[in-house]
């Protein structure tokens, strides 16, 4: 196993570690732990919300999950060498649930969870169909898991980090706070928000304290959404075996990480759409000098996704194109092609007996795939999204002897 440099303790909150990361991107938060190129390494991670989020019967914790806290990153990680223009290779070397053997009862010790988020805390992809908090709580069994809140389903994870990134420099962080700003300003009361602006409430900043810690805690960057330095970018594929390359905007890089997924639907539609966990990571870094001009990567980081399982070979694919359930004619709107792909899977599944709520935490959960398969014949895009047909334990597909009646169980908790 690679040395652990970056130890957590599972019964204890974030800011009470022996090494405390950090919930708010700034290029002033200090390096947590420094290492070498080549260095393989562990680094524990919590789950998004440090613990707030409990396997029981109710979503009242969905509901009023903390939205200021998140999300809870293990770092900065600065790497010796590594300069702004590089680029920073990382290896996904493995990544997995925290041993059940640990004390505590930490998503990530043999059970993780999926939410669907209320519209006054966020909402979701399918937001105005579903504005309201439900959850479903996974238990795992090796690499496989199901849900008593979503019965009659078994599937293979894509284990991944929802989240990484490196620190922006000064200006980078201008930029997103100026631009975001603006986005909010157009519908400044809008529910869910345009953006999140900085919030010095709940703000976790490594070491620092006093009045640094306030001046950074006033102009850090909420992680909630992806930006040209990585961040929460939720790529179900970033499972072990990958490799990124990110840029460098500060010296040492300043990489973080966190927001472990045990699996998750492309898109994570339901926003708190993957299975969320604490666990482990095991990475490894390299330098390209030069790499972001050499390469023209500006901003965003590239990938070459790892290779391992899943890998279904059968589908049920439903498609959506650009046309509100109203009936309005957008113009190429991929987006709303999507939502009405997963709607469209929504609804047929609940022929055999799902609610809508179980089968939208469910296309969250597990790995579903999304498209956008047609996005140039005026005016409707189409997208689509398949269905692993093997991790249902009925036949799925549909025949002319109609749908197998399958029970719900005591369905997805409501808050």
């Amino acid at each position: 196993m690679p040395e652990l440099l970056f130890p957590l303790d599972s019964t204890k909150p974030f800011t009470e570690q022996q090494i405390v990361g950090h919930n708010r991107w700034h290029p002033d938060v200090p390096a947590a732990v420094t290492v070498k190129p080549g260095e393989e390494f562990r680094a524990h991670c919590r789950e998004w919300f440090d613990g707030a989020i409990k396997n029981d019967d109710s979503a009242e914790d969905i509901r009023n999950a903390p939205m200021t806290k998140v999300h809870a990153l293990s770092g900065p990680f600065a790497v010796e060498g590594a300069k702004p223009g590089d680029l920073l290779v990382v290896d996904i070397l493995d990544v997995g649930p925290l041993p059940q053997e640990d004390s505590g009862p930490l998503a990530g010790q043999g059970w993780g969870y999926t939410g669907i988020f209320a519209k006054k805390n966020g909402g979701s992809f399918l937001v105005d169909q579903f504005p309201d908090a439900y959850k479903a709580v996974w238990d795992f069994s090796g690499r496989t898991c199901t849900s008593r809140h979503v019965p009659g389903v078994e599937f293979t994870g894509m284990t991944h980090p929802g989240l990484m990134g490196t620190a922006p420099s000064p200006g980078l962080l201008a930029k997103w706070n100026t631009r975001e700003a603006a986005l909010i300003a157009t519908d400044p009361d809008r529910e869910p928000p345009l953006a999140l602006p900085p919030e010095p409430r709940d703000a976790i900043l490594g070491t620092l304290s006093g009045a640094e810690f306030d001046r950074v805690a006033a102009e850090g960057a909420r992680t909630a959404p992806p930006r040209e330095n990585g961040g929460n970018q939720d790529i179900k594929n970033l499972t072990a075996g990958t490799r990124i390359f990110y840029p460098v905007y500060v010296d040492g890089a300043k990489f973080s990480f966190g927001d472990l997924h045990f699996s998750q639907g492309d898109g994570e539609i339901t926003f708190c759409g993957g299975i969320e966990m604490g666990g482990f990571i095991d990475l490894r870094f390299e330098i390209i000098k030069d790499g972001m001009s050499i390469y023209n990567v500006d901003e965003n980081a590239i990938f070459m996704p790892g290779n391992t399982p899943p890998q279904y070979s059968e589908w049920l694919a439903f498609s959506g194109t650009s046309v509100t359930l109203d009936g309005e004619q957008r113009y190429l709107d991929s987006q709303l092609a999507y939502q009405r792909a997963c709607l469209h899977a929504i609804d047929y599944l609940t022929t055999f007996g799902y609610s809508p709520e179980q089968a939208y935490l469910l296309l969250g959960a597990a790995p579903i795939e999304g498209r956008f398969s047609g996005v140039v014949d005026i005016p409707n895009s189409c997208a689509t999204v398949y269905l692993p047909t093997a991790m249902f334990d009925f036949d799925v597909r549909p025949s002319a002897d109609g749908p197998i009646k399958i029970d719900p169980g005591i369905g997805a908790p409501k808050a």
